[in-house]
């Protein structure tokens, strides 16, 4: 008899198969798959099929469909690749539901919606019993579909920095297109809208039993500002490049300006009145969009950088103690206590150059906020705490001497110590700690209109969801959950969350819920877990989930309870899909938990989920 925690339900553990490649859609006669063209496959491709067979053939290997503890419940995330179910076809075969939509914006009016894929896709939903995720995926990752290069070839589908439209990106291996948030009347948004409005319309033809199995829906995927160097340039370093500087989104920015100051002197009055800062009217307000150090201003509120904005990290790494215990870092500021932080954070950068270390929790950053220190030369100085229990002093460090400026730009005044150091030694630097920033000798401005342009770009994000968010809540799917599906930078100790501007959409309020990816270390959930309760969030989704690294089933049982004593509705992880072979040799997402795949750990912890899901948990 199956049993079942009191007083919960099971977890739903809901794995994102890949059936579009090479199942949903008929392969052309040069294309490759690491699908085998055997009974699973080719009920995927008859008229009227679906990829029921492949989820079943994939999920089979993991286990039952409930765990004999009851647990967890095991379901599936049907992707969705929006931009892939386009097809070209000439203007006048267009069928009478394929009409071009209009004021094309770039993409051309020979692409059409290729019903039958979409026909094939939901009826996988009917076709298989499980309960499902049903992920409307389009995000800046290409997934190789044709309309991808009709649309990066409109400028209006691009996010722009300062210095122009940002150029096609790579992140590891896969391409990254910058479309754009800024907007919703060009064609990305367009034809993302367009495919969804085809499969929630197929959706809603559907039997309701077959409707009642999507426990959740989520949305686009990660959606954020962006920048260039996608793949390494998510930290500190200069030049400061973001998005958005479009003509469109610098008259929206004007206009968000208009709508919480109401008159320009309230903003004059806001950035500090004076010569070089007070504006006649919100229409001579531009962005914030060059650095001080490089570039000729004629405003001061001109400035931005990664601190403009009137914070900056004090960071780095330490290896934890001979017991295993996570290091304690004291700093002080002008000699008086500023933060004691914990080694505790994600940093795989770190794992990954000292090997020898074993993990990546060994991150710390406190986030100064300068904005009210006097100008002039601060000290920062950095105390490696003993181990608790022992009556060891602690050991210097570091020190750090930052530079607080002013609008004038005159040199600052060496400030003096406001207090005397407690007790410590000095001796050699430890080989296993770290100060990443700040540099010695910085220079920081604090800029008040930056805030007001990061507010602006985070809205800009929430409205973009919202606009798709609206579309799915006009359907018979009113009063299906969904979910955000996006990324959390605060977690990661080297990122500058602001170039995301992702805080306000996962927090806001309103009819889309919590969904977010954790990779790495964040996996855990402790650096999530108190922003739930900031945010006041009692439920959420994990919609993309990897620790990066094998973690023995224990281990994984514990830190999917933890997630579901703090109220996850689901977690997605990427698992490749399966079709009776004996194994795939050629994973097509190298995040997969697959036995065929090493990369990141992948084939322990799909040892470790099936040992879960088998009731073989230790």
């Amino acid at each position: 008899m199956l049993q079942t925690t009191v007083g919960t339900q099971p977890l739903l553990l809901a794995p994102m198969i890949n059936v579009m490649q090479g199942c949903i859609e008929r392969p052309q006669p040069s294309s490759t798959t690491t699908l085998p063209d055997g009974p699973v496959v080719q009920a995927c491709r008859r008229d009227g099929g679906s990829a029921a067979a492949l989820v079943e053939s994939t999920l089979q290997r993991l286990g039952p469909q409930r765990s004999p503890d009851g647990r967890y419940e095991l379901g599936y995330t049907l992707q969705v690749p929006l931009l892939q179910l386009f097809k070209r076809t000439g203007a006048a075969g267009l069928a009478a539901d394929s009409q071009p939509i209009a004021a094309d914006h770039g993409s051309g009016s020979d692409w059409v919606i290729d019903r039958d894929a979409v026909t094939r896709l939901v009826h996988t939903l009917a076709d298989d019993p499980r309960p499902a995720i049903v992920y409307l995926f389009s995000t800046h990752f290409g997934i190789g579909a044709p309309i991808e290069a009709a649309l990066a070839a409109d400028p209006a589908n691009l996010a722009v920095t300062a210095r122009g439209p940002l150029a096609r990106d790579r992140y590891y291996g896969l391409d990254i297109h910058p479309w754009s948030v800024a907007r919703i009347d060009n064609g990305i948004a367009q034809r993302r809208l367009q495919a969804i409005d085809a499969v929630v319309g197929a959706i809603c033809r559907l039997p309701s039993e077959a409707r009642e199995k999507i426990r959740a829906l989520t949305l686009l995927g990660e959606v954020h500002q962006l920048f260039p160097d996608f793949e390494a340039g998510m930290g500190f370093a200069s030049p400061y490049l973001v998005s958005d500087y479009s003509t469109a989104s610098v008259r929206a920015f004007r206009g968000f300006l208009r709508q919480r100051f109401g008159g320009i002197a309230a903003l004059n009055r806001f950035l500090g009145q004076s010569a070089d800062v007070t504006y006649r009217s919100f229409d001579d307000v531009d962005p914030p969009s060059r650095d001080i150090r490089t570039d000729r201003l004629q405003r001061f509120v001109e400035h931005i950088d990664s601190f403009a904005q009137g914070t900056l990290p004090i960071a780095g790494w330490a290896a934890p103690a001979a017991d295993g215990r996570p290091r304690r870092v004291q700093l002080l500021l002008d000699g008086e206590p500023l933060a004691q932080v914990t080694a505790q954070l994600g940093r795989q950068d770190v794992l990954a150059a000292r090997s020898e270390i074993g993990r990546a929790d060994v991150g710390w950053r406190y986030d100064l906020d300068f904005r009210q220190l006097p100008v002039g030369v601060h000290r920062i100085d950095l105390l490696l705490l003993p181990p608790d229990g022992t009556n060891a002093l602690p050991l210097h460090v570091g020190t750090r001497r930052i530079s607080i400026m002013g609008r004038d730009q005159t040199t600052p005044p060496e400030l003096p110590m406001k207090a005397e150091l407690p007790p410590h030694v000095v001796g050699p630097l430890p080989p296993d700690f770290w100060i990443d920033l700040p540099a010695d000798r910085t220079a920081y401005w604090f800029n008040p209109l930056v805030p007001l342009w990061h507010a602006f770009r985070n809205d800009q994000v929430v409205r973009y969801l919202d606009r798709f968010d609206r579309r799915v809540a006009d359907s018979c799917l009113w009063d299906t959950p969904r979910y955000v599906h996006q990324i959390l930078p605060f977690t990661n100790p080297g990122w500058d969350a602001n170039k995301f501007a992702v805080d306000a959409s996962l927090h806001a309020a309103g009819g889309i819920q919590l969904g977010v990816s954790l990779y790495g270390e964040a996996a855990r959930g402790e650096g999530l877990f108190p922003l739930l309760a900031q945010w006041q969030k009692t439920r959420y989704g994990v919609t993309e989930f990897h620790p990066l690294k094998a973690v023995p089933t224990a281990q994984l049982r514990d830190v999917l309870q933890r997630h579901r004593a703090h109220g996850a509705q689901f977690v997605s992880f990427f698992l490749e899909p399966y079709a009776g072979s004996e194994s795939i040799e050629n994973p097509q997402n190298l995040f997969s938990f697959d036995p065929s795949n090493p990369k990141f750990g992948s084939d322990r912890l799909f040892e470790s989920v099936q040992a879960l899901m088998n009731g073989k948990a230790p």
